[in-house]
C-alpha cells in the first residue's frame, strides 16, 4: 500500500465540494497522494492534492476527483463504479482496480479524511461502512450468490488440535473463490484466529505432533494466500512472526523440516553501527528484514497462476523500507554521527567496514523512493558530505570498504551526475590531482585485481556516464560541458591513459597478459567514446600526446579483440573526416601498422581482414583525398595483388582521377559542370545543339563531345574494377620514404611462412581463405625499407 504522505505547513486546495482549487484550505483531512501501479507491480506517486466527491454530468455519476496542491490541474477523476471493488488498508489507504492492469490507491494524511471519503464510496454501492472491502470483481455464480445472501458470514470450526484437518480443507476450499476468500478473512480477523493457531502451534511442537504441524503449514500459507494487509499485520507483529515462520518449517513436501527460526536468532545478527534511538524504528527494521526473509526464503516460488496472490505482500516490505529511509532521513543526529565515524581516522577498520555497508544498504533502500523523494534523500547526504567521505574511503587499503564505497559512488552518479561533477570540480581547486575523487575511481579501475575486471567494468561505465556531454547541463550563464570537460582533459585524462602509454613504448606491447590487455581494451572504449563526443578536447589531446601511434602498437597483440580495439579506435577518428586529424595520420605515416598487421593476416578471412578492408572502403566511398592519395602513394606496391575485392584498385582509381583533375583543373571545371547540366536539362542540350546559332551550337557540341568523353571514360573505370587477376600475385614488397631521419624496418615474412594455415603465420589459424584468393608464389619477399 501506499506510502502516507507528509504534511506541510499551508496546503493549497479546495474547502470543500468539487470546488476550484487556489482556495484556503485549514483541514487537512482530505489531503491526499495519488499512486498508481506499474508492469514492475511497484507504486509510482503520480502528485498530492486534495480529494473531493460530487456528482460529474460528463461521467454520469459520482466521482472521486483529486486536484494538485500546487496548480489545481486534475490528477485523478474517477466515478465510483457499483461494481468496483474498493480497499481501505492501514486505516489511511483506499486502493482499487479502474481495468485489469490499472490499480489505483489514495493515500490519506489523516485517517478522518480517508473514513470520509470510505463513507462517500460505500453510500454510492450501498455498503456497510464497516467493512474494508465492498465487494470483489470477479463474478461468483448464482449458486455462490445465493449462498451470499442466505449466509452472510463464513463459520469457522473452532480452533482445536483435533480439527485441524478441517480448518486446512476448509482455507484450501475457500481460496478458489474469491467470494470465499473474502470471507474467509473476515472471519481470521473478527475472531482472533491466527493467534490461537499459533498457539495451537506450540502445543503441535511440544508434542512433535509432525501430523498436525504439517496442517498447521497448509493453514498458514493459505492466510498469505489471502492477500490482506489486516491478517499480515497481525502476523507480523513483534508477537506472532517468529511463530509464524515456525509454522511454515514443516513443509510436508520436504522430508526434514527447515529451520528458519534457528538462523534468524542465531546466525542472523542485527548490527546496530550508530546506536538507533527510536524503538519504533528498530521494530520496524527487524520486521522488515524478517518479511524479507519470509518472501525470500520461506515461501515457496509462487506458480504462474498464483504470481499476483502475493501482492499486498510485496506492497507490504517496499512501504515499510519507504518508511525506514525516511525515518533515518529525519534523524539529524543519527547521519551526523554517521558520516563522522566514518571520516574518524580513529575508527577501526572492523567498524568502518559496517559503517560502509550500513551506508551502502543505505542508498539501496533508497532506490523504492519515489522521485522526488529520492531527490530529497540524495540531497540530505550531499549536505552531510557523502562525497568528501567517499574520497576519504576510497583512499584506504581495505579492498571490501572501497568495493562497498565503489556501489555508494555508482547509486551517486547514476541519480545525479552533474552534482558529482560540480564536486570534482571545486575539490581541484584545493587538493592535488592523486587525491581527486575521480582519479581515485580511475586508480581502482586500473588496479582491479579480479581476473575478469567485474569492478573496472562497472568503474568505466560511471566515467562514461560522467564524460557524457548528454547529461550535461546548460544554462545562459554557465555551460557545464565546457567546463567539466577542460577540468577532465587537464586533470585527469594523464592518469586514464598511463597504463595505455606505459604499454606502448617500444614496436609492439611490453606486457601482452589477459588481464592487461582487457584493461587496455576498456580504456580504449572509453577513448573512442571520447573520439565521438568530445570534439576539440580529445582532439588536441590525441595529436599533442601523439595517441593514436601509441595506440596502433597494440595493432601487435597476440590478443585479436584488443588489436580490433586499436582498430576501431583509428576508424571513429578517421570517420570524422577531420582533416586535423587527417594531417597528423599523414605526417606520422599511422597507416603503417594497419597495412602491416594486414599483410601478417595473411588470406584469412576473419574480422580483422574484413574491418581493415571496411576502414580503406570508407575512404574510398567518401572520397577522403587526402588519405587517398598517401594511401596509394604510399603503401600500394603492398596492396596492388590483393585482388579478392576491388578495395584497393578503387582507391587507385580515385587517385589517378585526383590526379588528373590536378593537372587540368578548367578542363575538371568545365566537364563537371557539363555533367550536371546534362543530368539535369538533357533535353534542352540536344535541341539547342541543332539550333541555327553557329557560335551556340559550335560551343555546345564541343561541350557534348566533352560529356561524351567523361561517360566513356567512367564505363572503362567500371570495366577496371569488375576485372579479377586470378594468376598468382607477387610478395608485396614496396619503399617508404619518411620525411624523418629515423628509420624502421617493415619486414614481411617469407611467403613460405605467410601461406594460408602455415605454422609460422599469426591470426586464427585455420580460417578460410579469402573469396578470390590464391596461394602466393614461393620466391622469397623483398624487405620493405623506410626512411
Amino acid at each position: 500500500a501506499p506510502e502516507q504522505p507528509c504534511a506541510p505547513a499551508a496546503i493549497a486546495g479546495q474547502s470543500g465540494g468539487c470546488g476550484v482549487a487556489g482556495g484556503r484550505m485549514t483541514d487537512t483531512r482530505r489531503r491526499v497522494k495519488v499512486y498508481t501501479l506499474n508492469e514492475d507491480r511497484q507504486w509510482d506517486d503520480r502528485g498530492t492534492g486534495h480529494v473531493s466527491s460530487c456528482y460529474v454530468e460528463r461521467l454520469k455519476g459520482m466521482s472521486l476527483l483529486v486536484r494538485a496542491e500546487s496548480d489545481g490541474s486534475l490528477l485523478l477523476e474517477s466515478k465510483i463504479n457499483p461494481n468496483t471493488a474498493y480497499q481501505k488498508q492501514q486505516d489511511t489507504l483506499i486502493v482499487w482496480s479502474e481495468a485489469e492492469n490499472y490499480d489505483l490507491a489514495l493515500s490519506f494524511q489523516e485517517k478522518a479524511g480517508c473514513d470520509e471519503i470510505w463513507e462517500k464510496i460505500c453510500q454510492v454501492q450501498g455498503k456497510d461502512p464497516s467493512v474494508d472491502i465492498t465487494q470483489d470483481l470477479v463474478d461468483e455464480s448464482e449458486e455462490e450468490r445465493f449462498d451470499d445472501m442466505s449466509s452472510p458470514g463464513l463459520e469457522l470450526p473452532s480452533c482445536e488440535l483435533s480439527r485441524l484437518e478441517e480448518i486446512a480443507e476448509l482455507v484450501a476450499s475457500s481460496l478458489p473463490s474469491p467470494l470465499r476468500r473474502e470471507k474467509l478473512a473476515l472471519a481470521l480477523e473478527n475472531e482472533g484466529y491466527i493467534k490461537k493457531l499459533l498457539e495451537i502451534f506450540h502445543v503441535c511442537e511440544d508434542l512433535e505432533n509432525i501430523e498436525g504441524l504439517h496442517h498447521l503449514y497448509e493453514i498458514i500459507k493459505g492466510i498469505f494466500l489471502l492477500n490482506r494487509t489486516a491478517l499480515f499485520e497481525v502476523m507480523f507483529s513483534e508477537e506472532c512472526i517468529m511463530d509464524v515462520i515456525g509454522c511454515l518449517e514443516y513443509d510436508p513436501s520436504l522430508s526434514q523440516s527447515r529451520k528458519h527460526r534457528e538462523f534468524l536468532t542465531k546466525t542472523a545478527k542485527f548490527k546496530e553501527v550508530i546506536p538507533i534511538s527510536d524503538p519504533e524504528l528498530k521494530q520496524k527494521i527487524h520486521q522488515t528484514y524478517r518479511v524479507q526473509y519470509i518472501q525470500d526464503m520461506v515461501l515457496p516460488t509462487p506458480s504462474v497462476f498464483e504470481e499476483n496472490m502475493l501482492s499486498t505482500l510485496h506492497s507490504f516490505i517496499f512501504f515499510n523500507k519507504v518508511e525506514i529511509v525516511g525515518m533515518l532521513q529525519e534523524d539529524e543526529k543519527f547521519l551526523t554521527d554517521l558520516f563522522a565515524q566514518l571520516t574518524d581516522e580513529a575508527t577501526d577498520e572492523e567498524k568502518r567496514q559496517e559503517l560502509v555497508n550500513f551506508l551502502k544498504e543505505f542508498c539501496a533502500f533508497s532506490q523504492t523512493l519515489q522521485p522526488q523523494n529520492r531527490d530529497a534523500f540524495f540531497k540530505t547526504l550531499s549536505n552531510m558530505g557523502i562525497l568528501p567521505a567517499l574520497e576519504v574511503i576510497l583512499g584506504m587499503d581495505d579492498a571490501q570498504v572501497r568495493s562497498a564505497a565503489t556501489d555508494i559512488f555508482s547509486y551517486l552518479v547514476e541519480y545525479n551526475p552533474s552534482m558529482v561533477r560540480e564536486f570534482v570540480m571545486q575539490e581541484a581547486q584545493q587538493n592535488d590531482d592523486d587525491i581527486l575523487l575521480i582519479n581515485l575511481i580511475i586508480e581502482h579501475m586500473i588496479c582491479d585485481t579480479d581476473p575478469e575486471l567485474g569492478g573496472a567494468v562497472l568503474l568505466m561505465g560511471l566515467l562514461r556516464t560522467l564524460v557524457d556531454p548528454e547529461n550535461m547541463l546548460a544554462t545562459a550563464n554557465k555551460t557545464e560541458k565546457t567546463e567539466f570537460l577542460g577540468f577532465f582533459y587537464k586533470h585527469c585524462m594523464h592518469v586514464l591513459t598511463a597504463p595505455l602509454l606505459a604499454n606502448t613504448t617500444e614496436d609492439k606491447p611490453s606486457k601482452d597478459d589477459f588481464q592487461t590487455a582487457q584493461l587496455l581494451a576498456l580504456i580504449l572504449e572509453l577513448l573512442t567514446f571520447c573520439v565521438e563526443h568530445h570534439t576539440y578536447h580529445i582532439k588536441n589531446y590525441i595529436i599533442n600526446k601523439d595517441i593514436l601511434r601509441r595506440v596502433l602498437v597494440l595493432m601487435a597483440s597476440k590478443h585479436a579483440f584488443l588489436a580490433l580495439c586499436a582498430l576501431r579506435f583509428k576508424r571513429k577518428i578517421i570517420g570524422l573526416k577531420d582533416e586535423f586529424y587527417n594531417r597528423y595520420i599523414m605526417k606520422s605515416f599511422l597507416f603503417e601498422p594497419v597495412v602491416k598487421a594486414f599483410l601478417n593476416n595473411g588470406s584469412r578471412y576473419n574480422l580483422m581482414n574484413s574491418a581493415i578492408i571496411e576502414m580503406f572502403e570508407f575512404i574510398r566511398v567518401e572520397d577522403i583525398k587526402s588519405l587517398t592519395a598517401h594511401v596509394i602513394e604510399n603503401y600500394w606496391k603492398a596492396l596492388e595483388d590483393v585482388d579478392y575485392v576491388q578495395t584497393f584498385k578503387g582507391l587507385k582509381l580515385r587517385f589517378e582521377q585526383q590526379r588528373e583533375r590536378q593537372d587540368n583543373p578548367k578542363l575538371d571545371s568545365i566537364s563537371t559542370k557539363l555533367i550536371c547540366l546534362n543530368n539535369r536539362f538533357p533535353l534542352l542540350i540536344r535541341k539547342t545543339v541543332s539550333c541555327e546559332l553557329p557560335f551556340c551550337g559550335f560551343f555546345l557540341q564541343k561541350f557534348t563531345r566533352q560529356i561524351s568523353l567523361h561517360s566513356m571514360k567512367e564505363s572503362e573505370e567500371k570495366e577496371v574494377l569488375l576485372k579479377t587477376n586470378l594468376s598468382g600475385r607477387q610478395s608485396p614488397s614496396f619503399k617508404l620514404s619518411f620525411s624523418s631521419g629515423t628509420k624502421s624496418n617493415l619486414t614481411s615474412q617469407s611467403s613460405a611462412s605467410n601461406l594460408p594455415g602455415s605454422p609460422g603465420s599469426p591470426g586464427s589459424p585455420g580460417s578460410p581463405g579469402s573469396p578470390g584468393s590464391v596461394s602466393k608464389s614461393t620466391s622469397q619477399m623483398a624487405a620493405i625499407t623506410t626512411k
